[in-house]
């Protein structure tokens, strides 16, 4: 943590994520993987995507991979974010589906885990692929965040907070970055500390924990991102892209949000975020396999697979969100997470 602390210290989120526009793109793959075609594919998921309501979207990537490389895929999902970045960094998974600071902490773990895919922005491209980091607050609690009609973090000093996990990017690496920012705080392992800058510091395990936390009563704040909620959360005023808005738990919201139908949290912040990569242990994965999936999984028919993305507004969303008809995954590398590089500091 002393490590992270130092990077986060004085770093301008919003101007560190303004280097994301950068495209470049390269290869470095040096692979000793075996092609036997007996040894099975294991694909690991962050506890977020190992949510029931995404069954449907692992199952249809499971079926993508099998198609493209005539091998066995195995389904790991996780209720921890360290087992999924120990399991990939180690090459007992091949594939892995994580947040940006995940990667980096398994890429510092071992430089074989390289990205090869992220989703893209709505016209299919890089400059704009991010999503939402939000720190929330209960409606009924929503006028104590607001300054001039305007809503902000100023008052959650002495609050009690819940984050994600130290692993997560929306859910913990960007708002303690924008609090840092905010407040100047020097020592950012007192963001973490109960009793030092919070009363109270929890971790949700997931996006949908930490919300859960804050939706029983458990903290007054709550990080989260917009991707993982969608399935739970609806709009009931404003939007997913604008400060201030009033979110409701869905009433055919699934578990863990089974309890909490009708329940309305507010954002008081909103915060870009790069979007996450697919990524997968070049060691342990062949290069022709690489070279299979990375196709498959940036064509057109894998962005068009109704199963994996979601329509806009639909129902029931998918793995991902099709903001447009351009949405799909795009090919990425190390270097276009430069500026979550440098938030994390290495």
């Amino acid at each position: 943590m002393s490590k992270l602390s130092k990077s986060l210290l004085g770093v301008s989120l919003i101007s560190v994520l303004g280097l994301a526009g950068c495209t470049s793109l390269g290869t470095s793959n040096k692979s000793t993987a075996s092609t036997d075609k007996s040894k099975p594919i294991t694909v690991v998921f962050y506890p977020n995507e190992s949510a029931k309501s995404f069954d449907g979207s692992r199952t249809a990537l499971k079926k993508s991979i099998e198609k493209v490389t005539g091998k066995t895929v195995k389904l790991q999902t996780t209720t921890d974010y360290n087992v999924a970045i120990q399991a990939i960094a180690s090459g007992k998974a091949q594939i892995a589906y994580m947040g940006a600071n995940g990667y980096i902490q398994a890429n510092h773990i071992s430089k074989d885990v390289q990205p090869f895919a992220a989703q893209s922005d709505a016209d299919g491209g890089l400059k704009n692929a991010s999503y939402n980091s939000y720190l929330m607050v209960q409606q009924k609690d929503a006028n104590k965040y607001q300054s001039n009609g305007k809503y902000g973090i100023k008052n959650i000093k002495g609050k009690k907070i819940s984050y994600v996990s130290n692993s997560s990017t929306s859910g913990f690496l960007v708002p303690t970055a924008e609090i840092t920012r905010e407040f100047k705080v020097k020592d950012t392992d007192t963001l973490t500390q109960n009793g030092k800058f919070f009363s109270k510091v929890l971790y949700g395990g997931s996006h949908q924990g930490s919300a859960v936390n804050l939706l029983k009563g458990d903290v007054d704040v709550a990080a989260f991102d917009d991707t993982d909620l969608m399935p739970y959360l609806k709009v009931s005023k404003g939007s997913w892209t604008k400060l201030g808005s009033t979110f409701e738990v869905k009433s055919n919201a699934e578990a863990p949000f089974g309890n909490l139908k009708g329940k309305k949290v507010v954002n008081i912040a909103m915060m870009p975020v790069q979007q996450g990569p697919w990524v997968y242990n070049t060691k342990a994965l062949s290069k022709d396999d690489q070279a299979k999936i990375t196709k498959e999984f940036t064509s057109k028919s894998f962005a068009d697979n109704k199963e994996i993305f979601s329509a806009p507004n639909a129902k029931t969303p998918k793995l991902f969100p099709k903001t447009s008809a351009k949405s799909q995954l795009v090919k990425v590398n190390d270097k276009w997470y430069a500026p979550t590089h440098k938030l994390v500091g290495y």
